[in-house]
C-alpha cells in the first residue's frame, strides 16, 4: 500500500513550485529549516519540530502532532518580535486540553450536520462531537495524528513535507485517503500550506489550518479585538442554533458582517440585537468570498494591529473563510508563558469549503473521486505598516 500511495502522489506533486513561485523569493538569500524534538505523547510516541526562519526574523515552528502551526513570529514597526498565534509552549497541553490551536484540521474542517452525510445514494455516519454535529473531524481527526516528514529543505524557500494516511472507514468517511501538507517560508514574510489529498474511492474532503491570530502578540493584555478585519466578500452563510449553515447566502450590506472595509473587530462584537451574533456568541461565520474558487491564491482576509503595525494578509483558492472570534475560550485554558485564553483573545480566519457542503447541495462540492486529486493552496502574509 505505501508504494502505491507514493506513485498517487507523483501524479500531482505537492504544490511546493506553485507556492515558491507566488512567494518571489528574493535572489541570494537563504531561509532556514531546523529538525528537532519536541517530546513525548503519552503512548511513548516522538513528536517533532521544524522550524523555518527568514532573514528578517519571520519564523514558523511547525510540530509532527497534528501538523501543527505553533509558533509564527512576526515583527512589528519597532522592530520587535511577537508570536502572532495563540497555542502551546510545550508538546503536551496540546494532546491532554485540545483546542485545535494552529492544527491542520481533517478530513472535514468546520461542521457536519447530524454527523452524517450521504454520497452516491450511501449514508455515511460520522462521530458526533459538537452536539448532534459532527466538527473538525469528529474528534479523532488529523489534528490527533503524528505525521511522518517526508522532507525538510533550506533555501530561497525553505519548506518541510508532512504526510499522513487515513483509512477507509477513519472517522466514518469512506475511502483510503493519503494526505500531504507543505509549509513553505519565503524572505517576503508569506508562510504558505499547501494541502493535497488522493482517494480510491469518492468521498468528502475539506482542510485548513485552525490557527487563532492576535497581531498585538500572544497574550496581549488588551486581547485580538482591537485588531482591524477586512474580508472581501459581499456575503455570508448564516447558521441555525447548532452552528449550521441554513443554506442561505445572506448580504452583509447594512449588517455586522461587513468587512469588506477595514472593521474594528470589536465594533460590533457585542451587539445583542443581532440574531446571528447571539448564534454564535459572537462571530463564527462562513464567509462566501466574492472570488470564489480559484486557482491560485487570492486575498481572502487581512488583520491588523494598528498599534503595533503588524499586518497578516489570508490568501486562498478555495471559495469561503470561516471568522471565528475565539468564542468559546473561557479561560480555563493556559496557553504560552502562562496566559490564560479568553474570549476574543485570538482571531481565526480558515480558507475552506463552506460549512456542511456535503448536506448543502447549493455550496460548492466538497466531493473528491479517484484519479481527481483534492488541493488546496493558502498563504498567511506577515508584513508591517510601518507608517
Amino acid at each position: 500500500m505505501g508504494g502505491r500511495r507514493l506513485a498517487w502522489f507523483g501524479k500531482f506533486g505537492v504544490g511546493c513550485a506553485a507556492i515558491a513561485a507566488l512567494c518571489m523569493p528574493v535572489a541570494g538569500l537563504a531561509v532556514e529549516a531546523e529538525r528537532e524534538e519536541a517530546g513525548t505523547l503519552a503512548d511513548g510516541t516522538q513528536v517533532e519540530a521544524i522550524t523555518l526562519t527568514n532573514t528578517a526574523g519571520v519564523s514558523a515552528t511547525i510540530l509532527t502532532y497534528g501538523a501543527t502551526l505553533q509558533k509564527f513570529l512576526a515583527p512589528g514597526r519597532d522592530g520587535e518580535l511577537a508570536d502572532i498565534v495563540l497555542g502551546h509552549d510545550d508538546l503536551a497541553p496540546y494532546e491532554q486540553t485540545p483546542n485545535y490551536f494552529g492544527v491542520t484540521v481533517g478530513r472535514y474542517a468546520n461542521r457536519i450536520a447530524g454527523a452524517s452525510f450521504v454520497l452516491d445514494g450511501q449514508t455515511y455516519t460520522l462521530p458526533a462531537n459538537d452536539g448532534e454535529n459532527s466538527l473538525h473531524g469528529g474528534g479523532a481527526g488529523f489534528d490527533k495524528a503524528v505525521w511522518r516528514v517526508v522532507s525538510v529543505e533550506d533555501g530561497p524557500v525553505a519548506r518541510v513535507v508532512l504526510a499522513h494516511h487515513s483509512p477507509d472507514g477513519d472517522s466514518g468517511y469512506p475511502g483510503n485517503l493519503d494526505v500531504r501538507v507543505t509549509y513553505s517560508l519565503d524572505e517576503a514574510g508569506a508562510l504558505g500550506i499547501t494541502f493535497d489529498a488522493v482517494t480510491d474511492a469518492p468521498t468528502v474532503v475539506n482542510m485548513t489550518n485552525h490557527a487563532l491570530f492576535n497581531m498585538a502578540g500572544e497574550g496581549a493584555p488588551q486581547g485580538a479585538l482591537g485588531n482591524v478585519l477586512t474580508i472581501p466578500a459581499a456575503a455570508y452563510t448564516p447558521v441555525d442554533a447548532a452552528l449550521i449553515p441554513t443554506g442561505e447566502l445572506r448580504e452583509v450590506a447594512g449588517t455586522n458582517f461587513d468587512f469588506r472595509s477595514p472593521r474594528m473587530i470589536r465594533q460590533d462584537i457585542r451587539d445583542g440585537n443581532d440574531e446571528q451574533l447571539l448564534l454564535g456568541r459572537g462571530y463564527d461565520h462562513n464567509f462566501a468570498l466574492d472570488k470564489g474558487v480559484t486557482a491560485m491564491p487570492q486575498l481572502a482576509a487581512r488583520l491588523e494591529d494598528p498599534v503595533s503595525g503588524r499586518v497578516l494578509e489570508v490568501l486562498t483558492t478555495d471559495p469561503g473563510i470561516q471568522f471565528y472570534a475565539g468564542n468559546f475560550l473561557d479561560g480555563t485554558v493556559v496557553g504560552k508563558t502562562g496566559h490564560m485564553y479568553r474570549q476574543g483573545d485570538g482571531i481565526a480566519l480558515e480558507p475552506q469549503k463552506f460549512p456542511d457542503a456535503p448536506n448543502q447541495p447549493g455550496f460548492v462540492s466538497a466531493r473528491v473521486d479517484p484519479g481527481q486529486p483534492y488541493r488546496h493552496q493558502m498563504i498567511y502574509r506577515v508584513s508591517c505598516d510601518c507608517q
